[in-house]
């Protein structure tokens, strides 16, 4: 369906947008509004004419979401739907054209790199892998634990932090992660734009205007062994893959890794021997609260890419069966299933078992064959080896009421998630589960008699130990929940190893914990004061890092903290839930932290202030550079 086609869109179209704006809750204030937000409008509101099967000349709404959100801007502004959408608000009217479009508009191109005032004097190549760097998610093993070399940092130094420079993303609402790789530092936001920037000085290299939102991290390395071309690797929310230059920005290839529409790339790819192993979520899951979706047909996926060419090498879904009919609901439509066990996680790549491991989300209709699972799968060939299921029967979107056995709610929160009528009941099964899917992307640790075991934790909080020779046994676990509630997840993100303890930043808990690796002891807690302007923000979702001596993280209310390894005591912290004056002359403040979290490498620490995410989140738009011995801006 070429972009044309949306211009002859019968006029039912602006009709249906217009109820979609008009009939949808106060807009007011969209900012704080969730990730998730408009993802169930359109199917809700215009599937008569957009649906899986739209009237002659309408487009489907997937093809629509092939178009950049400037596009479905002018159309519903400038163009053939101007007089229908006349009723509309600039917000409205941005809303419907952005969550089509996949990332926020860029009519004057201000995020582009030509259009910033701090552009790099020089732009050499970047060539030097064994430079201090943090490589996307961290190592191969997911630690999340950076040697003393490449941190360049001691817990003497971490208390002398201050800001170097901040570098503002025009229009962000969230930021994502970082990578930095010979003295780059490769960054994205919801605003659509990946940029290179210089780890010293915030100065630009260059910019890349991606099709939609890259909610990934980025991995960086060679395009092949043994060539000079070095790749910056990433997904996007439409569950393409994609490769630039890293020296200058220039797009290599691009790869649809998987065609639902739903599709998404939430994890940070892993790059070993030539191969790019991706794995792919989805936002079915919230959007099958409307009647009009067919619930439900994705299945989490992982593939193996030619990281020089971006052609699938296999593909594996999480869900061996594919959806069958099951029934219609009340509104005539399909009730499909198995589906769901999407991968929000970066997987571990285990070279010495050549495998994979990763976690699994939950089912959204039964059955629960695969959800909130530990898999393994051979990198070879992606054959499954084993999964290991923390809940069964954990089946739940966000049309059915949710129910937490077990644990009482915060003061404030309902005893569930989930929507209100007219949502069809027979969509959910009749005892929905508590959403407790592994969120965080698990470890791979060696014990201290040499033995290697995978740390993971679903949202639930409950840590365990698992022996990747014996099909993901349990060896030790430890439930690290503060008892007050769950459902809207404990331990989001993930978690850091060293050679002794294991570390979390805990959501509802408050806090930060820390286990003894050999089993599971926990050693200590450290509760997190929350500044009272960021009362309702509380909690850390973000990953946390760890170097010897110090753990860092960022937390809900915008606080970046250090704190000891030995004793969980405060070390020193930074609010970055304030305006900045930028290197690029943008507007900028910070906001919750989220995602990736804060990151360290050659005597800087690094981390995005931003993020909405599906935890009512405190938007941003800015990153932040910390060295010792520098003065606040």
């Amino acid at each position: 369906m070429n972009q044309a086609s949306f211009y002859h869109a019968p006029s039912r179209l602006a009709a249906t947008v217009f109820s979609l704006i008009v009939l949808s809750p106060s807009l007011t204030g969209q900012q704080r509004l969730s990730e998730s937000t408009g993802v169930n409008l359109f199917n809700t509101n215009c599937t008569g004419c957009h649906g899986e099967r739209p009237v002659e000349h309408a487009p489907s709404g997937s093809a629509i979401k092939t178009m950049t959100p400037e596009h479905i801007y002018e159309v519903i502004t400038t163009g053939p739907m101007k007089n229908m959408a006349a009723q509309l608000s600039e917000d409205e009217k941005r809303l419907l054209a952005e969550y089509m479009g996949g990332r926020k508009l860029d009519k004057s191109d201000a995020g582009d790199a030509k259009n910033m005032p701090n552009v790099c004097a020089t732009h050499p190549p970047v060539k030097d892998l064994a430079a201090p760097s943090w490589n996307g998610w961290s190592d191969l093993s997911n630690t999340r634990f950076q040697t003393a070399p490449a941190a360049g940092l001691t817990a003497g130094q971490a208390s002398r932090l201050k800001l170097k420079w901040a570098f503002g993303f025009p229009g962000a609402t969230a930021l994502y992660g970082q990578t930095v790789v010979d003295g780059r530092v490769f960054v994205s936001s919801n605003a659509g734009y990946v940029y290179s920037l210089d780890a010293e000085t915030g100065c630009i290299h260059w910019s890349f205007h991606s099709n939609a939102v890259v909610r990934s991290g980025i991995t960086v390395g060679q395009m092949e062994s043994g060539s000079s071309k070095i790749a910056a690797f990433f997904g996007d929310i439409h569950g393409n893959a994609y490769a630039l230059d890293a020296s200058n920005g220039e797009l290599l290839w691009k790869s649809s890794i998987d065609s639902h529409p739903l599709a998404r790339v939430a994890a940070n790819p892993r790059l070993y021997q030539g191969r790019l192993y991706f794995s792919l979520a989805s936002l079915e899951e919230d959007e099958s609260r409307t009647p009009n979706h067919i619930c439900c047909t994705f299945r989490g996926v992982v593939a193996a890419l030619d990281a020089a060419t971006g052609h699938q090498i296999w593909k594996t879904y999480t869900i061996p069966e594919s959806p069958k009919f099951i029934k219609k609901n009340s509104l005539g439509l399909d009730y499909m299933g198995p589906s769901g066990s999407g991968v929000w996680t970066t997987p571990i790549v285990d070279t010495k078992r050549r495998a994979l491991y990763f976690g699994t989300g939950n089912s959204f209709s039964e059955p629960a064959i695969t959800s909130d699972s530990l898999m393994a799968v051979n990198m070879d060939t992606g054959k499954i080896l084993w999964w290991k299921q923390a809940r069964a029967n954990d089946i739940w979107h966000g049309g059915c009421a949710q129910t937490v056995p077990g644990r009482a709610a915060p003061a404030g929160m309902g005893p569930g998630r989930g929507n209100q009528p007219p949502y069809p009941k027979e969509n959910c099964v009749e005892k929905t589960g508590p959403d407790w899917d592994y969120a965080a992307s698990p470890n791979l640790a060696t014990m201290p008699d040499g033995k290697t075991v995978i740390i993971a934790s679903p949202k639930q909080a409950v840590v365990r130990a698992l022996d990747p020779d014996k099909k993901g046994e349990t060896i030790w676990e430890q439930d690290v929940a503060r008892g007050i509630g769950g459902g809207a997840g404990e331990i989001v993100f993930g978690g850091a190893v060293d050679d002794h303890y294991v570390y979390y930043g805990l959501q509802l808990g408050n806090g930060l914990v820390a286990l003894r690796l050999s089993d599971g002891v926990e050693q200590w807690f450290t509760p997190l004061k929350t500044p009272e302007a960021m009362a309702q923000h509380r909690g850390v979702v973000a990953a946390v890092s760890v170097i010897p001596g110090v753990l860092f993280s960022g937390g809900m209310d915008g606080m970046l903290r250090a704190v000891s390894t030995g004793n969980g005591q405060p070390i020193w912290e930074f609010d970055t839930a304030k305006e900045f004056s930028t290197v690029n002359g943008v507007t900028a403040r910070g906001g919750s932290i989220g995602a990736g979290g804060p990151i360290i490498a050659n005597g800087m620490v690094f981390v995005g202030s931003g993020y909405v995410g599906f935890q009512n989140g405190v938007p941003g738009n800015v990153m932040l550079a910390f060295a010792p011995s520098f003065s606040v801006k």
